[in-house]
């Protein structure tokens, strides 16, 4: 009478009752949130996409500081975020920053990476860009005179250029001032007063812009002492303040070349650089603005043209300088310098207090991207686009399909074990190994849209994995209840018995296997960390199938009648060699495992 009353204080329908609860609300969740998409999102490998890596590199040579790496994550994830591509993830690979973008929005990041120091500086001279110059021609000296005094040709632009087409007038908040007249005549032609800025006619038809320049072959590591030494010898040249030297540097810059002194540009002192389209040369002032001081960045429309510019807006302290510069040089060029080439060089025709724009024959979507980076702020380190890696969507749908091959596999050997080993507890298996799949599937619809989580083939690889641990769950239960009747217990008596001596098991089984997936998923990078993360997950909705499913029904199966028997559960032999156990066992033995099976059962 104890064991009986023992197990009817279990009450199994409670749990199924709960575990169906859970699955309601979970479908409930997946149908009328999120537009009721029942696709989980698919990482890169999956669905196809791009995958860009990035290295970083130094001044010195030095591998660079891990807080600057964390901080140049946090910036792109910005950048990222800002496009408004969905899926796409930032990790750390040592000294390398991955950006995967799945779908195929991937041409959107390649552009991620660029460091996006922005710089205010004055033009001193502007010549047409071409070829390295050889050395000064005979009859020179070293500053480029010939000895009559006249300039030789080409002749370096004086500091304010020819005017052009006026630009899109902008806002005013102070009044106009009048400046030198002497200087604006000499300068520039007059101009309405709502023409802040124009762009300079160019010196002479430009050429073509040159096509990227594909990476050297051997190019230095990051961490080699000579990108170190080429830098400093760089600055040396390319920003000195000797004007001969400057001249030299001029003379020798080669816009189609690879320039290794990008991003690394000292911003207290002069620069020789090259336009971004390749078109012509400076030589540049110090800088008196930085782009960390901009407030906003925003692409829009050029209402002069049908091109397309950035609208920035300063910070205070910024917009005052700004305001108080353009008064002081009104007639002079000021060149928009981003990672240390020119973006664009306009004229100032009259004091700009207020926004101002940035014109250099922008796209919409290159105009777009300049702002986006410079709205997130610049990154402190600088990054070569090491690799760029497209996945076609053909090879992401083979995946999956070889990944679902795999775990089809894998779960109908399981199917056939418990089968075969188990018969009527096996199909028990089968159910609550599907019944775990019903809610897992909800599990990746639901963290897709709320933290994300994309779906790749080392997540697949998780869940496959899963598979034997939730398995283990059953096996240690099933064969605990066979001990049980082994020293005699019928099936009824013997399951709260042996679940209250496997579930302790199993718990402390599947603690382990989720302390290990967490320390993976807190140590590994990249595609590991979904392995680890689908490991995890699959863990403990393990222990909610086997607490709320498993446990419950087997317990309603050992008390019908018709299912209770033990030949349908492959538990014949053991039951027989329990009934062997209980008729030799003496009385006081029986009474004392009564007793100790009603404590278990209250328990």
């Amino acid at each position: 009478m104890a064991t009986s009353s023992g197990q009817q204080r279990l009450r199994p329908w409670r749990y199924l009752t709960a575990f169906l609860g859970i699955v309601v609300v979970l479908y409930s969740l997946v149908l009328f949130t999120g537009g009721g998409n029942l696709t989980p999102k698919l990482g890169i490998d999956l669905q196809g996409g791009t995958r860009v890596t990035l290295t970083a590199r130094t001044t010195d040579g030095q591998p660079p500081p891990r807080d600057q790496l964390v901080q140049a994550q946090e910036i792109i994830e910005q950048r990222v975020n800002g496009l408004g591509v969905s899926g796409a993830e930032v990790q750390l690979d040592g000294s390398n920053l991955v950006i995967t973008v799945p779908g195929d929005e991937g041409e959107q990041a390649r552009s991620l990476g660029q460091t996006a120091q922005l710089r205010f500086r004055e033009v001193i001279q502007e010549v047409p860009a071409g070829p390295a110059a050889q050395q000064p021609a005979p009859g020179q000296d070293q500053t480029g005179q010939t000895p009559g005094g006249q300039q030789p040709v080409p002749q370096p632009a004086p500091n304010a250029p020819p005017p052009a087409e006026p630009a899109q007038p902008q806002p005013q908040s102070q009044p106009q001032s009048q400046g030198d007249p002497a200087e604006q005549s000499r300068a520039v032609a007059p101009v309405a007063q709502t023409t802040p800025l124009q762009d300079p006619a160019p010196l002479q038809d430009p050429p073509p812009p040159p096509e990227p320049p594909a990476p050297p072959t051997g190019a230095a590591s990051p961490d080699d002492p000579r990108v170190a030494a080429e830098v400093a010898q760089l600055r040396a040249t390319r920003q000195s303040e000797d004007q001969a030297t400057q001249l030299q540097a001029l003379l020798a810059l080669d816009c189609a070349a690879p320039d290794p002194l990008q991003g690394y540009d000292d911003p207290t002192k002069p620069l020789v650089t090259c336009g971004t389209d390749g078109a012509a040369k400076y030589v540049l002032g110090p800088s008196f603005i930085e782009g960390t001081e901009i407030a906003s960045a925003q692409a829009q429309q050029s209402q002069d043209s049908a091109g397309w510019v950035v609208s920035l807006t300063f910070e205070q302290a910024a917009a005052d300088a700004w305001g108080q510069y353009t008064t002081e040089n009104v007639g002079k060029q000021t060149a928009f310098v981003l990672d240390g080439d020119v973006v664009s060089a306009p004229a100032i025709n009259q004091p700009i207090w207020g926004p101002t724009q940035i014109s250099g024959q922008f796209s919409q979507e290159r105009a777009q991207d300049l702002a986006q980076t410079l709205r997130y702020g610049s990154l402190p380190l600088a990054f070569d686009s090491g690799t760029a890696q497209t996945v076609s969507a053909t090879l992401g749908l083979a995946s999956l399909e070889a990944g679902l091959i795999a775990g089809a596999v894998g779960l109908a050997l399981v199917f056939a074990y418990c089968m075969f080993y188990y018969r009527l507890l096996g199909l028990l298996t089968i159910l609550s190994l599907a019944l775990s799949g019903l809610i897992v599937y909800a599990m990746l619809i639901l963290l897709g849209r709320w933290i994300g989580f994309t779906l790749d083939l080392a997540g697949v690889a998780g869940f496959i994995i899963a598979i034997g641990i939730t398995a283990d769950s059953f096996v240690i239960f099933f064969e605990r209840l066979k001990d049980e009747m082994r020293e005699g217990r019928t099936f009824r008596s013997a399951v709260p018995r042996s679940w209250e001596r496997a579930r302790r098991t199993i718990l402390t089984a599947d603690a382990v296997s989720f302390l290990a997936a967490a320390v993976l998923y807190i140590l590994a990078v990249g595609e590991v960390r979904g392995f680890a993360f689908t490991l995890g997950m699959s863990t403990v909705l393990d222990l909610v199938v086997v607490f709320l499913v498993t446990f419950p029904l087997v317990v309603l199966i050992s008390r019908s009648k018709t299912l209770g028997k033990p030949e349908l559960s492959a538990l014949g032999a053991v039951d027989r060699i329990g009934a062997r156990h209980r008729r030799s066992t003496p009385a006081v033995g029986r009474k004392a495992n009564t007793a100790s099976t009603s404590k278990g059962a209250g328990a």
